[in-house]
């Protein structure tokens, strides 16, 4: 049983929240203060599986031992550097990324959206070199959701999200997700970029099929667009592979990454072909904290375990046993 304590903390957390930060988020009535493994324990103690796992972000679980001690001995070292100066850990991380990966590039940034808008901005390079000015449309589909960002908003087409910040960005078209047809009358001559998701998150659990993203590699290909692969809630062994395109045997020109990648601190990354890559340029683009030797130093750690091999296979098996059962 709660005491008059607890009780009164967690009424005042809720009060402090009312009243001082912006009310963009519907909280439930508890205040969180501690986790372990995949529960998580409020102010007066009552416990919850978080089965969300803080939106797809917490890929080791509440209280890892050893991504804590990662975090404890990387804070002794550098926190953040600019990124005008080399670092050890952001090097390392792009290695292993590239090494586990199509890509042979890395940038990094602070979340799923900011890396989504990195990639528009790759793609819109990359067709703005082809000398073709009006090669500037962008191909997104149904129930997709890229971020909350301006631009990325444009490409997560729900009318709830985007009606109260129109104009948004022009030259976005909105595909049906899974339909070849649908993608075959939107993809062309001035499309510089498509991005999908590979296993849909927010707009529901919709997995895209082999021939759904063959077709659409098909049609970059021919039209000469970027392909781009949202892996920010799918990626990074959710889906019993590292990457979630890998069931595909489908290769996207760009992959974004985020949620999951450092276990719960904040990173983005875009991975990329050189042929894309190539297109970009010192002052090009840039992110302050993307990148840095804490959050890359914990990233690798991360990355280096999720890509076990029994890390995933057990991924792969509690997959199966929770889709059986849903069903």
């Amino acid at each position: 049983m709660a005491t008059a304590t607890e009780t009164n903390l967690t009424q005042h957390i809720i009060g402090l929240e009312q009243e001082y930060i912006v009310q963009s988020y519907k909280r439930p009535p508890f205040v969180l203060v501690r986790g372990e493994g995949v529960t998580v324990y409020d102010a007066e103690g009552k416990a919850y599986l978080d089965w969300v796992a803080g939106i797809a972000v917490n890929a080791l679980g509440y209280g890892d031992p050893q991504l804590t001690e990662t975090i404890q001995q990387a804070a002794t070292g550098l926190i953040h550097l600019s990124n005008l100066y080399y670092t050890a850990p952001q090097a390392e991380l792009a290695a292993l990324l590239v090494e586990r990966s199509f890509a042979d590039r890395v940038f990094f940034c602070n979340s799923g959206a900011e890396a989504n808008e990195g990639a528009i901005k790759f793609a819109r390079r990359v067709a703005y070199d082809s000398g073709q000015q009006d090669k500037v449309e962008i191909v997104c589909f149904s129930n997709a959701f890229h971020g909350r960002t301006l631009g990325t908003l444009t490409l997560t087409p729900k009318e709830k999200y985007q009606a109260p910040f129109r104009p948004l960005l022009s030259g976005v078209h909105v595909g049906e997700y899974n339909d070849i047809a649908s993608a075959e009358a939107l993809i062309g001559p001035k499309t510089a970029a498509v991005i999908v998701e590979p296993v849909q998150g927010e707009g529901g659990i919709h997995v895209a099929t082999p021939e759904f993203l063959r077709a659409l590699r098909d049609l970059c290909d021919r039209h000469q667009a970027t392909l781009i692969f949202d892996e920010v809630q799918c990626g990074v062994g959710r889906t019993g592979t590292l990457w979630a395109h890998e069931a595909s045997g489908v290769t996207p020109d760009i992959m974004t990454l985020a949620k999951p990648l450092a276990g719960g601190l904040p990173i983005g990354a875009i991975l990329a072909t050189e042929a894309v890559a190539s297109h970009i340029h010192p002052g090009d683009h840039g992110s302050t904290f993307g990148g840095g030797p804490l959050i890359t130093t914990v990233a690798k750690h991360v990355l280096e375990r999720v890509s076990q091999s029994e890390f995933l296979a057990h991924v792969s098996e509690v997959g199966e046993y929770l889709r059986e059962r849903l069903e």
